[in-house]
C-alpha cells in the first residue's frame, strides 16, 4: 500500500475540478490519500487573505464561499501532522542547505517521515530532496 500526499499545488487542481487528478483521486483508496498540515496552512492562509482584502460586501461573501469551500474540500482528505519526527528530518534537510522554500522542505520532511510520496507538478524544488518519492498527476 503507498500513501499518495498531494502537495498544495495538487490540491489547488482538484479544487479547480482538473480531469487528470480527479480521475486519478476517484482510482485511490481514501486511506492512502493525505495531505500535510503544511498544505492546510497553506490553503487556509490564501482564503483568509481573500476575506482580508474584500472591498465590497459581494467580494467579501465570494472570499467566505471560497473559504467553506475550501474547508469541505479539505475535509475529504487525512491530515499529516508536522511531527518530531519530521522535525528532525526537516532540520536534518535544512542543514543539507537544500535551496527550495522552507514550506516545501517541511512538506518533504513529512513525506520522508512517513515514507509518503509526493504528488506535485513541483519537481523541480522536490526533485532536490533525497529519497523523496515523487510523482505528478496532472499528466494525462
Amino acid at each position: 500500500m503507498s500513501l499518495w500526499i498531494l502537495d498544495t499545488d495538487h490540491v489547488s487542481l482538484f479544487q479547480r475540478g482538473h480531469p487528470q487528478i480527479t480521475n486519478r483521486l476517484a482510482k485511490v483508496a481514501s486511506t492512502e490519500l493525505s495531505i500535510t498540515i503544511i498544505t492546510l496552512e497553506e490553503q487556509l492562509r490564501g482564503r483568509f487573505q481573500m476575506t482580508r482584502r474584500a472591498s465590497s460586501p459581494s467580494e467579501l461573501i465570494f472570499a467566505y464561499q471560497n473559504l467553506r469551500v475550501t474547508f469541505d474540500s479539505l475535509k475529504s482528505f487525512s491530515l499529516l501532522d508536522f511531527s518530531p519526527a519530521a522535525s528532525n528530518i526537516y532540520a536534518s534537510l535544512a542543514s543539507q542547505k537544500i535551496r527550495i522554500g522552507t514550506q516545501d522542505l517541511r512538506i518533504a520532511a513529512i513525506a520522508l517521515s512517513v515514507e509518503g510520496i509526493i504528488v506535485t507538478r513541483n519537481q523541480r524544488d522536490f526533485g532536490k530532496v533525497p529519497n523523496l518519492m515523487i510523482e505528478d498527476w496532472s499528466i494525462p
